[in-house]
C-alpha cells in the first residue's frame, strides 16, 4: 500500500483526482445500484402481491400489515452483527452471501399458505438481508471521502425509487398476466421471477467486487495512491473505536432521526399500490404504471439534491426541507384521496421528499464516524430506522381495518417526517457541513 501521508509522484491535479473518482464511480455504482434495485424490490413486492394474495389466502389487512413488517424484526436483530462480520470477512464475500440467501428465501414466498408461514418467511427474509444496506454504505466509504458522499450515496440509493420505476410496471404485468399459468397464482410468480435476478447478482458480486483500493487491478498505481491519500486526509481527526459506534450520543440521535424519516419511506413503499387502487384504478398493470411516476421523479430529486449538497457543503437544510416536502405531499394526498390526478401529484411530491431524505441522511454518519465505529454506527442507525418497517405497515393496516381508510395513518407518517426534519438541526453544522 502507498503511504497515507505522502503521495508518490507529487500532489494530484484536479483532473487526475476527477479521473480516478470517475473510474471508481463507473465501476462500482452501476453494479451496486442494480443490486439495490432488486434488493428493495424483493423487500416490498409483497405490496403488489397483496392485490391478490390477500383474497386467495383469506388474509386480513392486519395480517398483511404484520407480515409485511415482521421482516424488520429479523432485519433488526442481525443488522449490527452482519456489518461487523463484513469487517472480518470482506465486502466481496459478505455481500454475495446476503444476496444469494435472501433471493432464495424471497422465491420461497410462493409456498405461503397460512399467516404463520407468511410471518416465518418474512422474518427469515429479514435475517438474510440484514446488513446489506449498511454494508454497501460502509463499502462506499472505502472508496470515497465524506465530502463526495452526497452525490455517490444519492446515486446508489436511487435504487429505491428505481425499483418502483422498474418494479411497478414489472410487478403489475406479472400480476395481470401470469395468473393460473402452470397452475400458479400471479402472486406466486411474482415472488419467483423477481428473486431470480437477486441470486444471479449475488454470484456475480463475488467475482466483481474488490475489498480494498489496493486490490483493484482496474486502477493504476497512481490512481490507487490518489484515492488512498485523499481518504487518509479525510480520516484525519476522526479516530474512533468500535465502542464509539455504540456509545456516542450523536449515533443514537442520528438513529432516531432516521427512524422518523423511514416511517414515511415504508409507509409509501408498502401502501402506494393500495392507495392508487383506492383512488379508483383497478387493473394491476395500470396500478404498476401509475406507481412508476412518483418514483421516476424521486430519482431525479435525489440526484439533484445530492449534487447541490456536495457543491454547497451543506447537509442539514437539504435533508430537512426534503422531509417537509414529503410531509406536505402525504397530507395533500389525504385531502384529495378521491381525486386520482391530484392524489398522484401529491404522492409524487411525497415520494420525492421522502426518498431524498433517505439519501441525504446517509451523508451524515461518514462525516462523523470512521473505521469500526462507522461500521457499528451505520448499522445501528439503519437498525433503529428499520423499526419503522414494522410500525408503519402495521399501523396503516390496523387503521384501515378499523376505519376502512388509510387516511389517518398517512397523516401520522406526515407528522413523523416533520419531527425528523426538526431534529436534524440538533446535529451540529460544523460536524457535517465539511469541505
Amino acid at each position: 500500500m502507498l503511504s497515507t501521508s505522502t503521495l508518490v509522484g507529487g500532489a494530484a491535479t484536479h483532473d487526475e483526482a476527477a479521473a480516478a473518482y470517475a473510474k471508481v464511480t463507473w465501476r462500482l455504482l452501476p453494479f451496486l445500484f442494480i443490486c439495490y434495485v432488486f434488493a428493495y424490490l424483493d423487500r416490498v413486492n409483497v405490496g403488489f402481491a397483496k392485490l391478490k394474495m390477500m383474497s386467495d389466502l383469506g388474509f386480513s389487512e392486519a395480517v398483511y400489515g404484520l407480515g409485511a413488517g415482521v421482516f424488520f424484526v429479523g432485519y433488526l436483530l442481525f443488522e449490527v452483527p452482519s456489518n461487523l462480520i463484513m469487517l472480518k470477512v470482506g465486502a466481496r464475500i459478505w455481500i454475495a452471501r446476503i444476496m444469494v440467501t435472501w433471493g432464495l428465501i424471497s422465491g420461497a414466498m410462493m409456498f405461503v399458505t397460512t399467516p404463520t408461514s407468511f410471518y416465518i418467511l418474512r422474518f427469515l427474509l429479514g435475517v438474510a438481508e440484514a446488513g446489506f444496506i449498511p454494508a454497501i454504505l460502509l463499502y462506499l466509504t472505502y472508496w470515497f471521502p465524506a465530502s463526495k458522499c452526497g452525490k455517490v450515496t444519492a446515486l446508489f440509493l436511487t435504487g429505491i425509487p428505481m425499483s418502483g420505476v422498474i418494479g411497478g410496471p414489472l410487478s403489475g404485468f406479472i400480476m395481470a398476466r401470469m395468473d393460473n399459468v402452470q397452475g400458479m397464482a400471479s402472486w406466486q410468480w411474482l415472488f419467483v421471477l423477481e428473486a431470480i435476478p437477486t441470486v444471479a447478482l449475488g454470484i456475480v458480486a463475488y467475482f466483481f467486487l474488490n475489498d480494498r483500493i489496493a486490490d483493484a487491478k482496474w486502477l493504476t498505481e497512481r490512481q490507487k495512491g490518489i484515492l488512498e491519500h485523499e481518504l487518509s486526509q479525510d480520516q484525519h481527526g476522526k479516530q474512533h473505536s468500535l465502542r464509539d459506534g455504540f456509545t456516542k450520543p450523536l449515533v443514537w440521535l442520528l438513529s432516531v432521526i432516521y427512524l422518523f424519516f423511514t416511517m414515511g419511506l415504508y409507509g409509501v413503499s408498502f401502501w402506494l399500490p393500495s392507495i392508487v387502487k383506492a383512488s379508483g384504478v383497478s387493473d394491476p398493470l395500470d396500478i404498476g404504471l401509475l406507481t412508476m411516476i412518483p418514483y421516476a421523479f424521486a430519482t431525479l430529486a435525489m440526484i439533484l439534491t445530492g449534487r447541490s449538497s456536495d457543491a454547497r457543503h451543506e447537509r442539514r437544510w437539504h435533508l430537512a426541507l426534503a422531509g417537509i416536502a414529503g410531509a406536505v405531499g402525504l397530507a395533500w394526498s389525504v385531502a384529495y384521496a378521491d381525486n386520482t390526478p391530484v392524489a398522484m401529484l401529491a404522492l409524487t411530491l411525497a415520494t420525492m421528499g421522502i426518498m431524498t431524505t433517505i439519501s441525504q441522511f446517509w451523508t451524515l454518519p461518514p462525516a462523523i464516524l470512521s473505521g469500526a465505529a462507522a461500521a457499528a454506527g451505520i448499522a445501528i442507525a439503519n437498525s433503529v430506522g428499520s423499526v419503522s418497517g414494522l410500525i408503519a405497515p402495521y399501523l396503516l393496516g390496523v387503521v384501515k381495518t378499523v376505519t376502512s381508510s388509510t387516511n389517518s395513518g398517512v397523516l401520522v407518517l406526515a407528522v413523523c417526517l416533520v419531527v425528523g426534519s426538526a431534529l436534524v438541526f440538533t446535529v451540529p453544522a460544523k460536524l457535517v457541513n465539511r469541505k
